[in-house]
């Protein structure tokens, strides 16, 4: 698994207040076609948080369940690349705080379900949609969005990282 840290500020370990954890999926089909969620003009791979008790398999397999209404197999599967972020007085609640992303690789012809997802509040309230973009689109439809909302800067950076991995792995096999 690649790791790849943002620590702008130096932050040792032993200072890190809080810790969260997000999983993040990248669901692609044999037409090379990938799974985006898209909710107040940021596109984002179905994920999310990782809750007490869970392990991040079994998170995602939760939040791609929420999300797209599918149901994965989280059997043998582990992330390709964590990305950390490392932020000193985190939204300035004198907090210092990591935050981990695990990106894992989903090959899938499954079609989403809007009837099996179940959406929580903050995603009915920015009305969370799916739409299916072709690989190849995927980074000029990011780069065009990324001004359209101010989280955009490190979400799509974020999302350009794992997909320069994934398109690294999948060159090789």
């Amino acid at each position: 698994m690649k790791i790849v840290k943002f620590n702008d500020d130096n932050i040792n370990e032993n200072k890190i207040d809080k810790v969260v954890v997000r999983t993040k999926a990248l669901l692609v089909n044999d037409q090379n076609e990938i799974l985006l969620g898209f909710s107040d003009n940021t596109y984002q791979f179905p994920g999310g948080h990782l809750e007490i008790g869970e392990t991040l398999e079994e998170c995602l397999k939760r939040e791609i369940r929420e999300e797209t209404g599918l149901e994965i197999n989280i059997d043998n599967l582990s992330p390709f690349l964590k990305i950390s972020h490392f932020h000193k007085n985190y939204n300035h609640q004198n907090e210092n705080r990591r935050n981990d992303l695990y990106y894992y690789l989903i090959k899938s012809d499954l079609n989403y379900d809007l009837q099996k997802t179940h959406y929580d509040e903050l995603e009915l309230k920015h009305n969370f949609t799916l739409q299916i973009v072709k690989l190849d689109n995927v980074e000029s439809l990011l780069l065009e969005n990324i001004d359209k909302n101010p989280i955009n800067k490190y979400v799509t950076e974020e999302m350009l990282i794992a997909l320069k991995e994934y398109k690294a792995m999948h060159a090789v096999s």
